[in-house]
């Protein structure tokens, strides 16, 4: 072990290479993450965020530009330095030990708050009486959508905005009637992001369980995504690169892995295992269509990218 680094590639990093052939990307790297005990999640989030191609570049201006000293360190000096040891390996495929990073985390974990808000999300409340509409906006980190069975994240996301009736106890207190009325209230996307993060919410308190429960319902995430919810109603369209998957039966065990599309391969990231999967093997993460299947592999996290960019070149 070399500065973090495992210097043998290994079984898996010949393979990739292998499989690759001389479609190799020029200059990326395919690197698994050591496991240091419970960060798989930690891993597949990295991973996941890594081909996150504005976020990368950001990341690596930052490492490049400012040479940090340890009472200066942060979380955003540690990833940056961190995947700019990825960036920079000789070798295309092996293995990094991302522990200075982890150390980091598990010291003070409150410094990655405030990084990524990227967006503008607009909470809309339209007073039945005067029909004053008040707006308050709020930037989000990501979309948690509740989901049902066999349904789509274009359904999740129609149910994320559509309209809900305040009445009875939960009267909103309209300042122009400068008192308690009905009203109706919406949420909106006001600004869409460049990189869209949808977070399912899989788990689930049951009160009459008295516990969490994992969700495995079925929920279709496509390859190409069209957000409706915005405020100009004009569809934004993203383009699927990364999903972050929780494998096993419940919340409180299991393991997390990293589905990642780069120069149009698609690879699967499991702590220092880093393969090729097919396009096609993509849907069997969306979960299963009755509750007792044997699948435990499900998407839990979704990174999409804008493709405006791509089309308005």
């Amino acid at each position: 072990m070399l500065d973090g680094v495992t210097l043998a590639m290994g079984v898996t990093g010949s393979k990739l290479e292998k499989a690759l052939g001389d479609q190799f990307p020029e200059g990326e790297r395919y690197f698994g993450l050591e496991n240091f005990g419970n960060t798989c999640y930690c891993n597949s989030v990295l991973q996941a965020l890594y081909f996150c191609a504005p976020f990368r570049e950001q990341l690596l201006g930052h490492s490049s530009n400012n040479k940090t000293s340890e009472a200066d360190e942060n979380l955003l000096t540690c990833l940056a330095e961190l995947y700019f040891q990825i960036s920079s390996q000789k070798k295309k495929t092996g293995v990094i030990a991302p522990k200075r990073f982890v150390q980091r985390v598990r010291k003070e974990n409150d410094l990655f708050r405030g990084y990524m808000h990227q967006g503008t999300l607009t909470n809309e409340t339209k007073c039945l009486r005067c029909e004053t509409v008040t707006a308050r906006d709020e930037t989000f980190l990501d979309l948690s959508l509740d989901i049902e069975q066999n349904s789509s994240i274009t359904s999740c996301l129609k149910n994320f905005s559509s309209t809900e009736t305040l009445n009875a106890e939960d009267k909103f207190f309209c300042d122009k009637c400068c008192s308690l009325q009905e009203a109706q209230k919406r949420m909106k996307i006001k600004k869409p992001p460049h990189i869209l993060v949808i977070h399912l919410k899989r788990f689930k308190y049951m009160e009459q369980l008295n516990r969490h429960k994992k969700l495995s319902y079925r929920v279709v995430f496509p390859l190409e995504l069209k957000l409706t919810c915005t405020m100009d109603d004009v569809d934004s369209e993203y383009s699927l690169f990364a999903v972050v998957v929780h494998v096993g039966s419940g919340p409180n065990h299991g393991h997390y892995v990293s589905l990642v599309k780069s120069h149009n391969h698609w690879l699967l990231f499991d702590d220092e295992t880093v393969e090729m999967i097919e396009e096609s093997a993509i849907q069997t993460y969306f979960g299963s269509a009755n509750e007792y299947a044997p699948n435990i592999d499900h998407g839990y996290i979704l990174l999409y990218e804008s493709i405006a960019g791509d089309k308005a070149e």
